[in-house]
């Protein structure tokens, strides 16, 4: 459309342009001149100079009121013409951009305005042309220009995510460039620019990171944490190349890092990383920088086990494609693809538009290679399903040359023509299945950090269907589950599409004060819930009315499971995760769960559960994790072996190829056989505080050292109470527990965290360390029985009372020493030198009222026993809990908060029997262990000869190892089956002949198998004489000597002036 303005029209407007005294001013004759332009068409800016004229205005250094009339007539023709003259005007963004070091401040106001304009016309799809202008200005500019494009890059990243995203491999290393720009103000925006940039990954795992990363970048120093942070990260989705482009850097700092802490992390997270990228062109691109720093470490690290990680992250690192020489991998030949898009579109132009098979005018063939360039990424990326990116990237442009409705169907021509290139190209084969609704079909991976658990599988469940997973410790059972349920596993539907409730197995960070009711209640997705459907739901799992008005926080496992479950069915879900729904529901509740999962047809369990029994009835199809995959399996677990025998492993304890392999425990002075009684319960009873009912009533029991007891009943029935005075953690208010004074109680509970959860910042190794470094067990003093109360306390100022009249007080506890059949024990007296310690009786201590000073010493000289004697050195402590099944490399360097619910309790085991315990009391052993570890623990406890209390709902677990019952219900205790120990508890004589009480109550047959080289003594038959070993007497030196006769001769002058008997000539040391 020819223009009616003449070249001396123009010359008039840029004249008023000039000369415009004031802003205003300047923005009438801008506005004036681009409406001539939109009346003339946009050829008028070649024919007639204009953009040459402005760029002319702009770069005038003698005329300010000439510079921001230029910025002000490049935001009137952006605003008035609009999106169609974008790509006329960004050849003028690097001119515009110089104005911004413009010494008047109305200019750099004009020149930002401008800018911000210009900016707002481009789409998402062209992001990568913008940028590539962008960053030539950033490398040329000064500094206040270079401020301002890093401002300029953020304004992509909310309406071009995806697409800024895509170029953050080339952009962020000029912005890393900018960071270590002399100029403050350069580098903050620098900074600034990239922390912003990064929120574009598509990889939510690295988001809390990016604050981290992005430091990196600016200051190498925080490179080590970065490492420890990255792994200990759950990566789920796949790494891309954006979040290469992020890591590679940070990677190849961290390679040439001196510490070899540092370089081992490292490796061990580019072996995963590369598992992790499904593209193999990706991994070649951004991987093969890595290559040569890796071969450096795995030839030349000093630690061998750093130098064997970096050879197997060096191995992936080849086979994913990556290679320090060998030839580039094949990138876009852009040039070429938007010549071919051109010619395309130059060829369906109408015939008025063209001239001799080319665009007629100038501005158009800019335009037209403009839209050619995001043509081409539409075409490579195969976008060809979203008609309304079509129509931004040409449509839109080709408005200024012919009527829209003609420019949006020529959008539709190349669009459709492309399309069908594509489907000649790609030929799609339809699936179909009649399996029934699909609820989800996804591709992902998924890794904890340095430890890849599963690679590039799917996950595909059906509506209706009940997943019984099946698979070691720690192969990511319970992390899919809570990626899933977090809504972190790539493609995974949201929960508006997908309702996807888990149900764990403690309630863990909510509201423990409530009443059962209330809590439900108060949950607020269940706030249209009416309280009486939630009172009948309740009623449906056992909450009748008295106990619902119960205190959450007193509710014990079983019934905090059963709440959970109650809630779950609240929210009517459509995906149910059960992670060991069985743990702590006993038998009753366990067959109601499962008729009621039965009975759910349109609801699809996800089930993790190591009750082979329950996966047996409940399941319809078998996950099983084999090689980094999920592989299904139709049918139940019983199906499922007879096509797998090697997994027989979940039905049976000794079908196993987990070895366990227990420490002996420490000999007891005066216990000659494993059946004498080394821990006894009175007569116990014990209320909780703020309870009118005892847990536990008149409870009587024993202990022996081949004792092997299990200890069974309902939920809440007061097991876990009946363990706590075993081990010593509460103590009855009426009755007595009495316990050999060198005893030590291994101590396992219900929740594995209750040891461990102050410690996850540490390793496994460091955690042992930590607890026995000073030679004994530091959570010793935890105990509530061996905190002194005030009134205890008081107890100390008790006046003793000598032979000789005078009176004491005592301070402490020094030491113990053997006395006849008891202990006596050094005191130390209150205001007195130690010179004047004298040794006290242990039944004189108790007598007077010390009884708990007495247990603590006890309890402390116990431990000594045990830890004192053991090195705490790291490749000991490996060693040990690689004997109780825990992955070395995992005790080693992962700390515990990753660990997994198998992996922590094998740890807290590990803990428990470290200083060589005589009794080792598991709670609920079951609930975290599969089933292969399991029968590893239940192998390594018929081989150990110290005792094993099992408090265990899986009764094959129980019946297998246990002879001996202890049913705990309503409070109260029976006896079932036969007892090994004998009544005297600490005795040193063999038992009279003929007394039954003293006769042990099975035979050896009967007593569960035990470790000759760990047993205190080698025989259990109490009638056979113990023959002691002949012992050298050793001669006494000078100094006792002379002790010896100085007593004997003060107990002659004694004896010379009191009379009596005349004293024999022992070598007693007691007072003369």
């Amino acid at each position: 459309m020819p223009g009616t303005s003449t070249a001396a029209d123009y010359a008039l407007f840029f004249d008023a342009l000039r000369s415009a005294p004031t802003a205003p001013d300047a923005k009438a004759a801008a506005d004036r001149l681009a409406r001539e332009v939109a009346k003339a068409g946009p050829q008028c800016l070649e024919d007639n100079d204009i953009l040459k004229t402005l760029h002319t205005f702009a770069t005038n250094k003698k005329s300010g009121y000439e510079r921001e009339s230029a910025a002000i007539a490049f935001t009137s023709l952006a605003n008035i013409l609009g999106t169609p003259i974008a790509p006329l005007l960004l050849p003028s963004l690097p001119i515009i951009f110089d104005l911004y070091m413009d010494k008047g401040e109305v200019v750099r106001n004009a020149a930002a305005a401008a800018v911000k304009v210009i900016l707002k016309l481009f789409p998402p799809e062209s992001t990568r042309i913008v940028f590539d202008t962008l960053v030539s200005v950033l490398e040329a500019g000064k500094w206040r220009t270079k401020v301002a494009v890093l401002a300029a890059f953020k304004t992509f990243v909310a309406p071009a995510r995806d697409a800024v995203a895509a170029e953050l491999g080339t952009l962020l290393i000029k912005v890393e460039n900018a960071m270590h720009d002399t100029k403050q103000e350069v580098s903050a925006a620098a900074i600034k620019s990239a922390t912003q940039l990064c929120t574009t990954l598509a990889n939510p795992d690295l988001a809390p990171h990016i604050p981290v990363l992005v430091k990196c970048m600016s200051n190498p120093d925080s490179v080590p944490a970065c490492i420890k942070a990255l792994s200990s990260t759950t990566f789920v989705a796949e790494v891309t190349a954006p979040a290469l482009a992020v890591l590679v850097p940070l990677l190849l700092r961290a390679l040439n890092d001196r510490s070899m802490e540092v370089q081992r992390r490292t490796v061990v997270v580019i072996d995963n990383l590369v598992k992790l990228v499904r593209d193999p062109k990706v991994a070649a691109t951004y991987l093969s920088p890595l290559v040569e720093g890796v071969t450096k470490i795995a030839t030349g690290a000093a630690f061998p086990e750093v130098r064997a990680f970096a050879n197997t992250a060096l191995n992936t690192l080849l086979k994913s494609g990556a290679s320090a020489n060998g030839p580039p991998p094949n990138h876009r030949d852009i040039a070429e693809e938007t010549a071919t898009a051109l010619s395309t579109l130059t060829s369906q132009l109408p015939s008025d538009l063209l001239l001799s098979g080319a665009p007629r005018f100038p501005s158009l063939a800019k335009s037209l290679n403009f839209q050619a360039s995001m043509v081409a990424d539409l075409v490579a990326a195969r976008s060809f399903n979203d008609s309304e990116a079509w129509r931004r990237c040409v449509g839109v442009y080709l408005t200024i040359w012919m009527e829209g409705d003609t420019a949006t169907a020529f959008a539709e021509t190349i669009r459709l023509h492309y399309h069908a290139m594509d489907k000649a190209k790609y030929a799609v084969s339809p699936a179909s299945s009649d399996e029934g609704e699909v609820l989800c079909d996804t591709l992902f991976s998924l890794a904890y950090g340095a430890l890849l658990l599963l690679s590039h599988t799917t996950l595909r469940l059906i509506r209706g269907r009940r997943y019984g997973i099946l698979g070691t410790n720690g192969s990511g059972k319970s992390t899919l589950m809570r990626q899933l349920k977090e809504g972190k596993v790539e493609n995974f539907p949201p929960q508006s599409q997908l309702r996807c409730v888990m149900v764990e197995h403690s309630l863990q960070g909510e509201d423990g004060s409530l009443s059962v009711l209330d809590f439900i209640a108060a949950d607020p997705a269940l706030v249209h819930v009416p309280r009486s459907q939630i009172r009948d739901q309740l009623l449906e799992v056992g909450f009748d009315d008295e106990r619902q008005a119960e205190i959450v926080g007193g509710l014990s496992g079983g019934w905090k499971m059963k709440l959970e479950l109650a809630r779950a069915m609240l929210y009517k879900a459509d995906l149910l995760l059960l992670d060991e729904p069985t743990n702590h529901l006993d038998k009753a509740s366990v067959k109601w769960l499962e008729q009621y999962l039965i009975s759910q047809k349109n609801i699809t369990c996800l089930i993790v559960s190591h009750d082979s029994g329950f996966l047996d009835n409940i399941t319809t199809d078998i996950i099983h994790y084999e090689s980094k995959k999920l592989v299904y399996y139709p049918g139940n677990l019983s199906a499922f072996v007879v096509s797998h025998p090697e997994a027989k492993s979940y039905y049976t304890l000794a079908a196993t190829s987990v070895k366990f392999s227990f420490p002996p425990p420490g000999s007891l002075m005066g216990v000659r056989s494993p059946t004498r009684a080394i821990l006894k319960l009175s007569n116990c009873t014990f209320t909780y505080p703020g309870r009118s009912i005892p847990s536990l009533y008149n409870v009587s029991c024993a202990l022996s050292l081949s004792s092997r007891v299990g200890v069974v009943g309902p939920n809440g029935a007061g097991k876990s109470t009946l363990i706590k005075l075993i081990t010593g953690e509460t103590i009855p208010q009426e009755g007595t527990v009495y316990k050999h004074p060198a005893l030590r109680v291994g101590y396992v509970s219900q929740h594995a965290t209750h040891h461990i959860e102050r410690h996850l910042e540490k390793t496994p190794i460091g955690y042992i360390q930590w607890r026995f470094q000073d030679g004994h067990d530091r959570e010793l003093f935890e105990k509530a029985t061996r905190v002194l109360t005030p009134e205890e306390q008081r107890i100390f100022d008790t006046e003793w009372v000598g032979k000789d009249g005078s009176k004491r007080k005592l301070e402490m506890l020094l030491g113990r020493q053997k006395l006849k059949k008891s202990f006596q024990y050094e005191i130390k007296w209150r205001g007195l030198d130690h010179k004047f310690n004298t040794w006290v009786s242990r039944e004189d201590l108790l007598a007077k009222g010390f009884a708990k000073p007495v247990q603590q010493f006890d309890d402390l000289e116990a431990s000594r026993e045990g830890a004192g004697a053991r090195d705490t050195a790291a490749h000991l402590v490996r060693k040990h809990l690689e004997q109780i099944g825990l992955d070395g490399d995992i005790a080693q360097y992962n700390e515990i908060s990753g660990l997994s619910g198998g992996q922590k309790i094998k740890l807290v085991i590990a803990a428990c029997l470290w200083n060589n315990p005589q009794i080792c009391v598991l709670d609920e052993p079951s609930n975290f262990l599969d089933r292969e570890a399991l029968g590893g623990l239940a192998v390594a406890i018929k081989d150990w000869a110290g005792a094993v209390v099992i408090i265990s709902h899986n009764e094959e677990f129980v019946s297998a190892l246990c002879p001996e019952i202890w049913n705990v219900n309503a409070g109260c205790m029976t006896h079932q089956g036969k007892a090994a120990l004998v009544e005297d508890a600490f005795l040193d004589g063999k038992s009279p002949k003929g007394s039954g009480t003293n006769t042990p109550a099975r035979s050896r047959l009967q007593t569960p198998s035990t470790s000759t080289a760990g047993t205190p003594i080698a025989s259990g038959d109490e009638a056979t004489p113990v023959v002691s070993p002949v012992v050298k007497k050793k001669k006494m030196t000078r100094n006792q000597l002379k002790a010896q006769e100085e007593r004997r001769r003060l107990r002659k002058l004694r004896w010379l002036s009191e009379g009596g008997p005349k004293p024999e000539d022992t070598d007693d040391e007691m007072d003369p």
